[in-house]
């Protein structure tokens, strides 16, 4: 009986553990997801502003941004959330009468272990699977949003052309009506040939006569134009993201570092034949004592400059002229190909980065943890006061460490 009660306080006891932890992590959770999106709108927001955006295309930007950074904000909350529930326990004693009661440090984190496990198997499914489509969506977003012509917004004073066809020049305009003064209309839309010049004026007070003007003119006290305009937001085709490692499953990250390192074995072949065929090529019709000279002969055996100094002024510029012109051929040829065996390996770095990044992202989950429970326990301090300072900087330390490797 005295060991079926005790564990019963022990179930009681990891469900009461497991309930403050999880209240501290969805509300730890949301807050960094928002600080991490606000980070990311920083980052894009001259991709966002002027272009009059719709309401839906501003939501799914959103809506994917979120996706994609849910692995990023899930191991600061569980670093935040253990460092809080850990430092409440401390600070109430509740942890000291834990181990008072003869419960061990590692029975206490043990429900919590299970947790943050189950955390880092959902953190490793976005990565793997939620996130590369979300990559996908959002590059593409970001493309077309790029590609998209700005909203129109007519400067005062200035003419304004990036209505296709048409030049306006508003001399005033008020914002809180919205009306325009001294408007002038120059429309090119039926050719440079057929332009049409619009002026709001008041004509009575001119004193010149439509006679004199060689051109066809009307007057008119109310004119009402349609001016077309195309915000040219069409969304780009999915599949220009689909050789970015971000947007791949392990499988296929896998299978295109294979495709990338079978076709760099490839290439390398290829130019090396064409390196053996072309400038480095062996010398043909010679004998084979020849060869045996030429291969015990020393460069510094012969004179290079009295020989060219025996030749005449003109075979002195074809000499040099050849020279200049093979050696800058040859640069030209082997930049462009280390520019691109050094693309291809820069690409399967890349993947096999974003490979390992699956992994360890969400393993950090479980690094935080055991970080950040022990640290709570240590700092006896609950709230958000002390453990959001100890959680921030020990994510920029692990943040500054990730990204120098990475770069």
């Amino acid at each position: 009986l005295h060991e079926t009660i005790k564990m019963l306080r022990i179930k009681r006891l990891d469900i009461f553990i497991i309930k403050s932890f999880l209240l501290l992590f969805v509300g730890t959770f949301f807050i960094c997801l928002f600080i991490f999106m606000m980070q990311f709108l920083w980052k894009y927001v001259d991709e966002l502003v002027g272009k009059g955006l719709e309401m839906s295309v501003l939501a799914q930007f959103f809506f994917y941004s979120a996706l994609s950074l849910v692995p990023m904000s899930l191991p600061l909350a569980v670093l935040l959330a253990s460092l809080i529930t850990f430092g409440n326990f401390g600070e109430r004693f509740e942890l000291l009468a834990m181990k008072a009661a003869g419960i061990s440090l590692l029975k206490i984190m043990r429900p919590l272990i299970v947790l943050v496990f189950a955390i880092c198997c959902v953190s490793f499914y976005f990565q793997n699977v939620i996130g590369p489509q979300a990559q996908a969506k959002l590059g593409t977003l970001l493309i077309s949003m790029k590609q998209k012509s700005p909203e129109v917004d007519i400067p005062e004073g200035v003419f304004y052309d990036e209505i296709d066809g048409y030049n306006l020049k508003v001399q005033r305009k008020d914002r809180k009506t919205g009306m325009l003064y001294d408007v002038i209309i120059y429309d090119f839309s039926n050719n440079f040939d057929n332009a049409r010049i619009i002026v709001a004026e008041n004509l009575k007070a001119q004193s010149m006569s439509s006679k004199n003007v060689p051109y066809r003119r009307e007057s008119f006290r109310e004119k009402h134009s349609i001016i077309q305009f195309d915000s040219d937001f069409n969304m780009a085709d999915a599949s220009i993201m689909s050789n970015q490692s971000t947007t791949k499953d392990m499988i296929k990250i896998q299978a295109s570092i294979d495709s990338m390192t079978v076709l760099a074995d490839s290439i390398g072949r290829q130019y090396f034949v064409e390196a053996s065929k072309g400038p480095y090529r062996t010398a043909v019709g010679l004998t084979k004592e020849d060869t045996l000279k030429m291969q015990e002969a020393q460069i510094r055996d012969y004179n290079v400059d009295s020989l060219f100094e025996a030749a005449t002024l003109m075979n002195k510029q074809k000499i040099i002229a050849s020279a200049v012109g093979r050696t800058e051929n040859l640069s030209s040829d082997w930049g462009f190909k280390s520019f691109t065996m050094t693309q291809n390996d820069f690409s399967i770095r890349k993947h096999k980065i974003e490979w390992h990044r699956k992994i360890t992202i969400s393993l950090s989950c479980l690094l935080f943890f055991f970080i950040g429970a022990p640290l709570g326990g240590i700092i006896r301090k609950g709230g958000l006061g002390m453990p959001v300072i100890v959680s921030v900087l020990t994510f920029i330390i692990y943040y500054i460490i990730d990204n120098t490797g990475y770069k």
